[in-house]
């Protein structure tokens, strides 16, 4: 198996687009080598604890309304071309992902944390749901497959909030300024919501190597 390591933060739509792409190339080379693991960005980590009310925030961010209009318009549109539903008049609040990524590392250790990654994005693009709520986080963990009464006992207290912040603060110091980033087998980088027919030809170039490396 060959590592493939994946930044991301669940609020950013790029990603939501990136892993849509991945899992295509995943789902047309089911003898992929890929050994997945997600690791925590966060877009804003000087959020506040409580998040902030989304128009205010888009607005901030983009120069006013038409400014988020602008900025958006091409992350529908591909969103559109890779199958996803973006409900984006549901999102009331841009939360601190902190929380988020800290359930991200839980699932790992129990082996759900696609299965999370999944939940995350489907239930703050396509719900609308906070998902910097501590409730929600614990039902999404649920359906994930973990034992929700105990991540929602995790989520209230403080562990792994300083290794997440510590793991985020070293992506940026690796010089990680963006996401998705992409890290093949600890050496290979690759930046931005990639195309289904780009994992397509790096699969199949693995694959060949392997094979060649067998004869």
């Amino acid at each position: 198996m060959i590592k493939l390591d994946i930044l991301s933060d669940p609020i950013c739509p790029w990603c939501y687009i990136g892993k849509a792409r991945l899992d295509r190339a995943l789902e047309a080379r089911p003898d992929h080598p890929f050994e997945i693991e997600w690791h925590p960005f966060q877009l804003n980590p000087e959020m506040p604890r409580e998040g902030v009310e989304r128009r205010t925030y888009m607005e901030a961010k983009f120069g006013g309304k038409e400014g988020a209009v602008r900025a958006y318009r091409p992350v529908v549109d591909h969103a559109e071309d890779a199958g996803l539903e973006l409900n984006l008049d549901r999102i009331e609040r841009t939360p601190n992902t902190l929380d988020a990524h800290r359930l991200i590392h839980w699932a790992g250790l129990e082996g759900r944390q696609t299965a999370v990654v999944s939940g995350l994005f489907r239930a703050y693009f396509r719900e609308g749901c906070d998902i910097g709520d501590a409730g929600v986080l614990a039902d999404l963990a649920g359906e994930a497959g973990l034992d929700r009464e105990m991540v929602a006992r995790l989520l209230a207290g403080d562990g792994d909030r300083a290794e997440i912040a510590a793991r985020d603060a070293h992506a940026r110091e690796r010089g990680v300024s963006a996401v998705p980033t992409f890290v093949l087998a600890n050496t290979y980088v690759l930046s931005g919501a990639q195309p289904t027919e780009t994992w397509l030809k790096i699969i199949d170039e693995l694959v060949s190597q392997k094979k060649e490396n067998t004869a």
